[in-house]
């Protein structure tokens, strides 16, 4: 084909590149749609795991005797407890070291939904006030 043969389908070589261009983006914008559907199936896979995972541990019925063995880090006279169903306020007062430590470590161990976890240091003592459900 000479030059003027080419000037004379100008036009439609125009037109075929620009069908070429809208194939190939057609083409890369599918791939990418079903690489994000591909990615937000498998994070909403995990994420009903993990709920599945935390019914488990929030339905546990041993969830309450693991919260009443609070009491039994602390003598009864530093210690205000209100357990209402499956809601626990409680109060520690004149806490030591030790015993603030053993309280916190047994509280971030729990299946519970805390409310409140506020501790005040009094001099050489502390004070704790802990609300909870589950």
């Amino acid at each position: 084909m000479t030059f003027t043969q080419l000037k004379a389908y100008k036009n439609e070589m125009i037109v075929g590149v620009a069908v070429l261009l809208l194939l190939i983006s057609f083409i890369y914008k599918q791939g990418k749609v079903s690489s994000r559907l591909d990615a937000t199936t498998g994070t909403s896979v995990q994420e009903l795991k993990e709920v599945i995972a935390l019914k488990k541990v929030w339905g546990n019925k041993k969830t309450t005797k693991k919260v009443d063995k609070l009491k039994t880090l602390v003598p009864p006279s530093k210690l205000k407890w209100s357990r209402k169903s499956k809601k626990l306020t409680a109060s520690f007062n004149n806490l030591t070291h030790p015993e603030l430590n053993r309280l916190v470590t047994k509280v971030m161990n729990l299946a519970v939904e805390i409310e409140k976890l506020e501790v005040k240091n009094m001099g050489g003592s502390y004070h704790v006030e802990f609300k909870c459900k589950w």
